[in-house]
């Protein structure tokens, strides 16, 4: 087998444009997923009622269904239900924030319920505010304890975008996959992407893990 990855080199303006693309659908549905997790993770907390219902529910669905699925029915099923067509962009982000969202919410849940609450019933007697003992209390340490978690969500996110290619987003997948078409060299535009991800995805998971550890040996 004859290698060239000149032709890498020669169609890296097209490759960088989906590397754009990633990082773009990367972070909003981040975004837009950490604003859905914050409001089911709320209602999770809620322990009953409508809303942790509904949090529930959204929760364990998108945390069951497989991604591929997720996005395939925001981008031919969604329109089809609610009269309403959207972009492949746009069921792309969709799909991924619905996925984050219920990610994210268990991680900020996780992250709140694991804060000793021998800590609050203290800062409780000693006549704090709800809002104080929030702000002082439970967030500056449930915060360090989600942040290892929300690192491998945003890891699994880049990884996810590349799904999008199933339905025509021009991230970097996609791109790669119509330059081998074009030049049946496959082994060497999906190599360097295989690398690419790589470079990206694991010092991102080992940082999560040492953060992760780190944390737990400070606590014991």
């Amino acid at each position: 087998m004859n290698l060239d990855f000149s032709i890498v080199l020669k169609n890296l303006p097209l490759l960088l444009h989906g590397a754009e693309w990633t990082v773009m659908l990367t972070i909003s549905s981040l975004i837009v997923g950490t604003i859905i997790g914050l409001v089911a993770c709320f209602g999770r907390l809620l322990g009953g009622g409508l809303l942790s219902w509904i949090s529930t529910g959204y929760v364990e669905l998108f945390r069951t269904l497989p991604e591929m699925v997720t996005i395939f029915w925001i981008y031919y099923c969604f329109p089809f239900a609610f009269d309403l067509s959207l972009s492949p962009t746009g069921s792309g982000i969709v799909a991924l924030s619905l996925f984050a969202g219920a990610v994210l919410a268990e991680v900020f849940r996780a992250g709140i319920e694991a804060v000793p609450l021998g800590q609050i019933q203290a800062a409780k007697s000693l006549g704090l505010s709800e809002f104080r003992i929030w702000y002082s209390v439970i967030l500056p340490q449930a915060l360090r304890l989600m942040i290892p978690a929300f690192i491998l969500v945003v890891a699994d996110l880049v990884k996810m975008s590349g799904l999008l290619s199933a339905i025509g987003v021009s991230e970097l997948v996609y791109e790669a996959s119509i330059l081998s078409e074009n030049s049946f060299r496959y082994f060497e535009f999906f190599t360097v992407i295989g690398i690419v991800y790589f470079i990206i995805i694991f010092p991102t998971s080992l940082a999560a893990r040492r953060l992760d550890a780190r944390f737990v040996a400070q606590r014991t």
